[in-house]
């Protein structure tokens, strides 16, 4: 439209206009959206994160610090066995979750809530319900976090992190090679 901040047309009937056009350009391609989009670096669909377990402040009564962790099924060939495949491993997880007693009650996000001890632990469950699934951990599926460690406030400030349930402070480099470790 000629102005600095397309105040003429306006955003919403810019974008509208983009993703019209996009959609129009990939089917005359015969190409997925996606591959238009991204390119000769587009060859990926979009791969979903699950929220498989709650801890942190989504889960008060377990021993969680990292508030959601989340499955990414990164093998799967479409979209809809994507979601098949994070169904399965979500099954998988609530029969180990009943086996050793733990609720399977799920908490504000959806993932389960059980009173797991650590990290750790959380993430030791999670691959063990990947592979009773009948999946490859780190083929088929990876683990994501959403720790919210913007929450973690350290009385040393600024760039230091308390884990509130663990107690351990770290750095911002410490607190990365800690997850790196998991």
């Amino acid at each position: 439209d000629g102005t600095k901040g397309k105040t003429k047309l306006g955003a919403n009937a810019i974008l509208a206009v983009s993703i019209a056009s996009a959609r129009a350009a990939a089917i005359s391609l015969d190409i997925p959206l996606y591959r238009f989009l991204g390119g000769i670096s587009g060859n990926r669909l979009p791969v979903p994160m699950m929220n498989i377990v709650n801890g942190g402040c989504h889960a008060l009564s377990s021993g969680l610090d990292v508030q959601e962790f989340m499955i990414m099924p990164v093998g799967a060939p479409s979209f809809k066995e994507c979601l098949r495949w994070c169904a399965e491993v979500f099954h998988a997880l609530a029969g180990i979750l009943k086996e050793r007693g733990l609720a399977t009650s799920v908490g504000d996000e959806g993932g389960f809530a059980p009173a797991l001890k650590s990290d750790e632990e959380a993430i030791e469950t999670i691959l063990e319900a990947v592979k009773k699934a009948g999946y490859e951990p780190g083929k088929d599926f990876k683990i994501a976090m959403d720790a919210a460690s913007s929450e973690w406030k350290s009385e040393k400030g600024k760039g230091y992190y308390k884990l509130p349930k663990a107690g351990t402070e770290y750095t911002a480099e410490e607190l990365i090679e800690h997850w790196a470790k998991l």
